[in-house]
């Protein structure tokens, strides 16, 4: 996306060539250039608007807000579309303000200052892309709740490691060593560790390859889950915290 190709006059090294030109520019082609940014506008806006309704969309299936749907949503794709849809119709709106000032006062700065925060909202949002790609590709965690559903079966006494990583849209492998509480024989083990997969599947349905491995968990295990559950709380509360103020 270049959203500097698509302004006209208002391309990348334009804010810099006018500010140190510090001369006016011909007026000649101005209103022929907002046309082509009006139209522009038009087209990147309907575009967002469908991105915006599929979202809606989304939201309203999962039960909660856009704001919350886009933080979680699983499609990167239609978070990179929305994003590029909105910088594309901002970037419009800065280069027709910068252009209808300059034309009005005669004062290139305008249009200089439109440039550079068009260029300022790319960096920007490609930054906020990236980051929020970067787990997906490196393989991120997913829903900490799954050490708390592990922690509360009866039959689980510790939860000495957890292993969650997103593979996939659709996939995600779930690796778990648990210590059982005494006075289970193989059969029960098995049965358990079945029950438990298969509840997890239920809730998580993403979380394709689920792994249990029973273990005996050593004094040092037993005191790295209890951290490890410390450090869990704390991060949800965190987050429970921010949406809140959000």
């Amino acid at each position: 996306m270049d959203i500097g190709a698509r302004s006209g006059p208002a391309r990348r090294t334009d804010g810099a060539e006018a500010l140190s030109s510090g001369s006016s520019e011909d007026h000649s082609g101005y209103l022929v250039g907002l046309a082509v940014l009006g139209v522009a506008l038009l087209a990147e806006g309907s575009s967002l608007v469908r991105a915006l309704v599929q979202v809606h969309g989304h939201a309203r299936e999962a039960g909660h807000g856009m704001v919350a749907e886009l933080r979680a949503g699983d499609d990167p794709t239609l978070r990179t579309v929305l994003a590029e849809d909105s910088t594309a119709c901002l970037g419009v709106v800065f280069a027709l303000l910068g252009m209808w000032l300059h034309m009005v006062t005669g004062e290139v700065a305008y249009e200089a200052t439109a440039s550079f925060l068009i260029g300022a909202l790319l960096v920007y949002v490609a930054y906020r892309l990236a980051k929020e790609s970067r787990g997906r590709l490196i393989g991120e965690a997913i829903d900490p709740a799954q050490r708390r559903f592990l922690e509360a079966q009866p039959e689980i006494d510790t939860v000495t490691g957890l292993l969650t990583m997103r593979l996939g849209n659709d996939s995600t492998l779930v690796a778990a060593r648990v210590d059982l509480v005494p006075g289970h024989d193989s059969e029960e083990v098995e049965e358990v560790l079945v029950r438990v997969k298969t509840a997890m599947a239920e809730i998580w349905p993403y979380a394709d390859q689920i792994f249990l491995d029973v273990t005996e968990a050593s004094a040092r295990d037993r005191a790295r889950a209890r951290a490890d559950r410390q450090a869990l709380d704390e991060r949800v509360a965190a987050v429970e915290k921010e949406d809140r103020g959000t």
